[in-house]
């Protein structure tokens, strides 16, 4: 009865962890050896009192500017939590890219992307993304990857790996276990994120360039 518990145990904990290693398998890539697309997604992260994203949210950023500098891409999609009117991450986003060198008109915002699942769904269902780089840290790479992929989104990752191995850096690699065990019944259940009208804000950017 032990061995069948923790034969159990083992594949709920490991069965996710497998299925987001293969599926990001090949397609996660730094700046200089990503594929070309049209459209990059950075995911939200902390926005400080101060209106300044975090450590970890810079990170991701100057990724993705560095992906549009260097003509990897042409727009960048940056989804966040903006449910409170005190707190916008999207916009902190923008702020700071433009900040960066990249044209206002080339960024576009998407304040309900929640979490993974509803950033990799609200793309395709209201911006109209079929294929994009998906911006994050390394350890949550392989989970944002696999997460766009399983949701019909083309995904290929380019991560930050500028951030130091401390606690906060374990914390996020450790909570990757649970959080791919979300990422299957999101994905099975087919949750619907907040969802509203399709926004053709990617396209009108698209055709700016």
């Amino acid at each position: 009865m032990i061995a069948l518990l923790c034969g159990v145990v083992l594949i709920v904990l490991l069965g996710p962890w497998a299925l987001a290693g293969a599926l990001s398998y090949g397609r996660i890539h730094d700046v200089d050896s990503a594929p070309d697309r049209d459209v990059t997604i950075v995911l939200g992260a902390q926005v400080l009192p101060s209106g300044q994203p975090s450590a970890y949210l810079r990170g991701r950023l100057d990724v993705a500017a560095n992906l549009y500098r260097t003509g990897k891409t042409k727009v960048i999609l940056v989804s966040g939590d903006n449910r409170e009117i005190h707190y916008n991450e999207p916009k902190a986003m923008k702020r700071y890219l433009i900040r960066r060198g990249v044209p206002a008109g080339r960024i576009v915002e998407d304040p309900a992307g929640l979490d993974t699942y509803d950033t990799c769904v609200r793309a395709r269902r209201i911006f109209g993304v079929d294929q994009a780089i998906m911006v994050t840290q390394d350890y949550h790479e392989i989970r944002t990857v696999a997460t766009c992929r399983m949701t019909g989104l083309d995904a290929t990752g380019s991560p930050d790996r500028s951030q130091h191995r401390d606690e906060v850096w374990w914390k996020g690699w450790i909570r990757e276990f649970g959080a791919r065990g979300k990422m299957v019944m999101d994905v099975v259940s087919q949750r619907d994120p907040i969802l509203g009208k399709p926004d053709d804000g990617v396209t009108k950017a698209l055709k700016g360039s």
